[in-house]
């Protein structure tokens, strides 16, 4: 068998893992375009990559309206969404898979096309992504500049909270195992850690304490509903997407980590600083830390990490102690069989990047498993 620890088993909260290779969450924006409900075909996708006691970590779910930055991607706060996520949870679980919902809210990441009543997108202060070659897109798909957002007010930020509990709660009803709340790629939660985009003099901005309330808040939350064995975080201390980036990031993700540490979670999920710009494009930062090595002696539970790895390097990781798991992106897009790829040493299907965000079955279901009969 090739890597013996990537093909170990894992106890991850209540449920044990037959093996390590997590699929990442991955915007696909291949949604029903009217009501933001996943379809069959959503469902036929996460089907194909389904394995027995394989974790699939869904796509990053917006959790409220005002939460939208992208055409296409599913939410959870509708009684059509729930409903069109419950086909996708029945797919995993017919394979005998496991699967978390990542919750979402984009923050400034968005457009007013996204907006109810064409608003501005809100974030923690009136701070806009000016980023060279960043772009927002718009609700019908083109690219354009971002727009200034407007800064939540207190009781708003305390909706927020209450928005990723209703959204625990709906992906509960859908059946899903557990939910992952996505704090990194530069999108709110991170937005309000970081002190260039959290200009607040309230109780969620200034110190480190306060900035990291809100993640804070929203985790328990979700604890509240779930049970803390069921609920990761995702953090990407180094990351720079989206106009993202601590200039010293170790005081304050130290904290929230030290601080996540307390709670008994089901993971906490690290995307890889190689591998950090959301998707958009290649990243390939050299002589950057890791975030595993960095925060793994903080954090006594199960510890995912995420970016770029291949088989070696996810199997050297779990060996020297580094994470106890790997998600794959990328390569798990255009190899639904992926775990059995890397299992038996199977050669790989290279992915389409032009096909990745929308679209119907054009690099999204169309990859096929690998056949080890056919001739080569």
């Amino acid at each position: 068998m090739n890597f013996p620890h990537l093909f170990s088993p894992l106890q991850v909260g209540p449920y044990r893992l037959a093996h390590r290779v997590a699929m990442a969450p991955l915007t696909r924006m291949r949604a029903e375009r009217s009501s933001f409900a996943p379809r069959p075909l959503n469902a036929e996708y996460y089907g194909q990559r389904a394995t027995p006691g394989g974790l699939l970590i869904a796509e990053a779910t917006p959790v409220a309206v005002t939460g939208r930055g992208n055409p296409g991607v599913p939410g959870i706060y509708s009684q059509a969404q729930i409903e069109g996520w419950r086909g996708v949870v029945d797919a995993v679980h017919a394979k005998g898979g496991l699967i978390f919902l990542q919750l979402w809210h984009v923050g400034r990441v968005s457009h007013s096309s996204h907006q109810p009543g064409g608003a501005l997108p809100v974030a923690p202060s009136a701070v806009r992504i000016t980023n060279e070659g960043m772009l927002a897109m718009t609700s019908d798909g083109k690219m354009v500049p971002y727009e200034t957002p407007r800064a939540l007010e207190t009781e708003e930020v305390v909706q927020v909270v209450e928005a990723f509990r209703q959204a625990a709660i709906n992906a509960k009803e859908a059946g899903f195992d557990g939910v992952e709340i996505h704090g990194a790629n530069g999108y709110l939660l991170e937005q309000f850690l970081q002190s260039h985009t959290n200009l607040r003099t309230d109780r969620y901005g200034g110190s480190i304490e306060n900035r990291a309330r809100l993640l804070l808040e929203i985790t328990q939350a979700a604890t509240g509903v779930w049970g803390a064995n069921r609920v990761g975080v995702r953090l990407s201390p180094y990351g720079i997407a989206n106009g993202s980036g601590e200039g010293d990031p170790m005081p304050l993700y130290s904290h929230v980590v030290k601080a996540l540490d307390q709670l008994g979670l089901a993971y906490l999920h690290f995307i890889e600083p190689r591998s950090s710009g959301a998707g958009r494009a290649e990243v390939n930062w050299q002589n950057v830390p890791s975030a595993m090595v960095l925060f793994r002696p903080l954090w006594r539970g199960v510890l995912i990490a995420a970016g770029g790895f291949t088989g070696e390097t996810a199997e050297a990781a779990i060996a020297q102690g580094h994470a106890d798991a790997i998600a794959f992106g990328r390569i798990f897009i255009s190899n639904p069989d992926l775990p059995r790829r890397l299992q038996h040493g199977f050669p790989l299907t290279p992915y389409n990047r032009a096909t990745f965000y929308g679209g119907n079955e054009a690099g999204y279901t169309d990859y096929p498993v690998y056949d080890e009969m056919a001739p080569a």
